[in-house]
């Protein structure tokens, strides 16, 4: 269960279309203080990958809307697609998400010769050329 689970329980546990709270119940219910990032819109977005607390009320089948930052509240508003197994199923993805199978292939393969400079040109003459006012770079 994490931090953030007792909105979700709280929410389906109202079971209104509408549930009105100022950010300052939503910590009562929580037991904790909201994060700076409370005072954010963009927080209380209902974007799945935004952050916990979204998945919580997402998967308790609510939306936010009305969102007032300076006043600290917000209206949760049951959600009439039914975003929970969508929320649970990506919750399970990224526990199976797994790294590329090239990930790390040239580790430990590129190594540099001892005395080689990686801050000198690669080719000297190429900056002779750059310096060069008569150089026509779109001409060879």
């Amino acid at each position: 269960m994490g931090k953030y689970a007792p909105i979700r329980s709280f929410l389906q546990k109202r079971g209104t279309d509408v549930v009105p709270m100022t950010f300052a119940e939503i910590e009562r219910v929580l037991g904790f203080r909201l994060p700076n990032s409370k005072n954010y819109p963009a927080w209380w977005s209902n974007n799945p990958t935004n952050n916990v607390m979204t998945s919580e009320w997402l998967a308790a089948g609510y939306k936010t809307e009305q969102v007032d930052i300076e006043k600290g509240r917000l209206v949760f508003r049951k959600s009439a697609d039914n975003v929970a197994p969508v929320i649970e199923k990506a919750a399970g993805a990224d526990k199976q998400r797994r790294r590329h199978p090239a990930f790390g292939a040239l580790k430990d393969v590129t190594w540099i010769a001892p005395g080689v400079d990686l801050t000198e040109p690669a080719d000297p003459e190429w900056a002779d050329l750059i310096e060069d006012p008569n150089w026509n770079h779109w001409h060879s």
